[in-house]
């Protein structure tokens, strides 16, 4: 099979990202035409239909998506060769790092991270992306080649893709949160938000006959540790989220039966080999440390 060429891997990603040929014609300084031929170049190439046509643009068949998430990563590989190259020779890292985190963690796990990281690498331009860790989550902005490392809560309903590599970082217990000095905290309405519960946790909630049904759903843990503060309920958090807490609440530990989260990062075999990733990781396993 004949390989495809840089320039055909650009206009891959440039027309998913864009919706359509035309727009990603605009965006690459390209005729329609040439988008278009060059995306029918590509699916003759690897023998499969790479984008549905239709009046309302193009959209990545499951072929194109896959396709697109390699064309990203292969073409991220090119942006990062000088860098590599560079600093092979004295050892320093340098270049722009993309990284995705949750809320949490990237308020509280990455910073002291970066900040040893860029101390030691001043050459490093870190970019930090805040990915809602529902469905792919940041491992799948790590997957589609949109992060060059993803902080990811492990072991959860969602698997990893297959072909990316995991590391563990911390273990946090979850803890009953309620308002300050409130009689009978379990009596509150419990309230949660969407990224809050995953297989690791629900076990143990279904086993908890005090614990009611979520009656207030909030947009993240800082909404639900405000609303908490407030007096409008209680809730059951992680201890990342925790690192907010305000004198308005109470913690209250669930024993050594209670839920945990394993916090970890996830990225590719290919960005694992450069010297910025491998540098934040050995940042943040020294934070763990």
């Amino acid at each position: 099979m004949p390989d495809l060429l840089p320039q055909e891997l650009r206009i891959l990603v440039a027309v998913a990202d864009s919706g359509g040929f035309s727009a990603a014609a605009a965006a690459l300084g390209l005729t329609q035409s040439a988008v278009s031929h060059a995306v029918r170049g590509s699916e003759t190439k690897v023998g499969a239909v790479l984008f549905e046509r239709g009046r309302a643009g193009a959209t990545p068949t499951p072929a194109g998506e896959r396709a697109v998430a390699l064309a990203r990563r292969i073409l991220r590989m090119y942006e990062v060769l000088g860098a590599e190259v560079r600093g092979a020779g004295r050892g320093a890292a340098e270049g722009v790092l993309r990284i995705a985190a949750f809320r949490s963690a990237a308020l509280h796990l990455l910073p002291p991270a970066l900040e040893r990281l860029t101390a030691r690498h001043p050459g490093i331009r870190p970019e930090v992306r805040v990915v809602r860790e529902i469905g792919a989550g940041t491992a799948g902005e790590v997957a589609a080649g949109r992060a060059d490392l993803g902080i990811a809560t492990l072991g959860g309903s969602q698997d990893v893709a297959p072909g990316l590599l995991t590391g563990a970082l911390t273990q946090e217990a979850y803890r009953l949160v309620h308002p300050a000095g409130h009689p009978d905290p379990k009596g509150l309405p419990l309230m949660d938000w969407d990224e809050n519960c995953g297989s690791y946790t629900r076990s143990w909630w279904r086993a908890q006959d005090w614990i009611p049904r979520a009656t207030v759903k909030a947009e993240d843990d800082a909404m639900v540790l405000t609303m908490v503060g407030r007096g409008l309920g209680m809730a059951i958090m992680p201890e990342l989220s925790l690192r907010e807490a305000t004198e308005a609440v109470d913690i209250t530990d669930l024993g050594p039966a209670g839920p945990v989260r394993q916090v970890g990062y996830v990225t590719t075999a290919e960005s694992a080999s450069t010297l910025a990733v491998r540098a934040l990781i050995r940042e943040l396993r020294s934070e763990k440390g």
